[in-house]
């Protein structure tokens, strides 16, 4: 079981992948923007971070590179879990220090095998 914090400012977003990181005996935690998000995960660091990219104030692109830059963070996997579907996004995002990168909607098996392959 690994604590799991989701950023993301969509409820229903949230809730969707909430109900599948329970389901697999995942410890979730949540932020619903990006400062919100850096600040949880430097108080709470989580084993991962799921992490939006549109959302007000701090992105998650900006989000995900406080995190894997700062040294209290820098080893908590961030995964990208967004909409923007463009391989320059995929690029932006593992430059920015992401261990991985989703699609919304996330397939179940495709989260679960990521999150898998990250907190081995």
């Amino acid at each position: 079981m690994a604590r799991i914090l989701i950023v993301d400012d969509s409820p229903t977003e949230v809730k969707k992948i909430s109900t599948i990181l329970e389901k697999h005996q995942h410890e979730v935690l949540t932020a619903d923007n990006g400062a919100d998000g850096v600040a949880k995960a430097r108080a709470e660091t989580p084993d991962l971070v799921l992490m939006d990219v549109v959302m007000p104030g701090l992105n998650g692109f900006q989000a995900t590179r406080q995190l894997t830059r700062a040294p209290e963070t820098a080893s908590i996997p961030v995964v990208i879990v967004t909409t923007k579907d463009q391989e320059t996004d995929r690029v932006w995002g593992t430059r920015q220090g992401a261990k991985g990168y989703l699609v919304k909607p996330v397939n179940e098996d495709d989260l679960i095998k990521t999150i898998n392959n990250l907190i081995a």
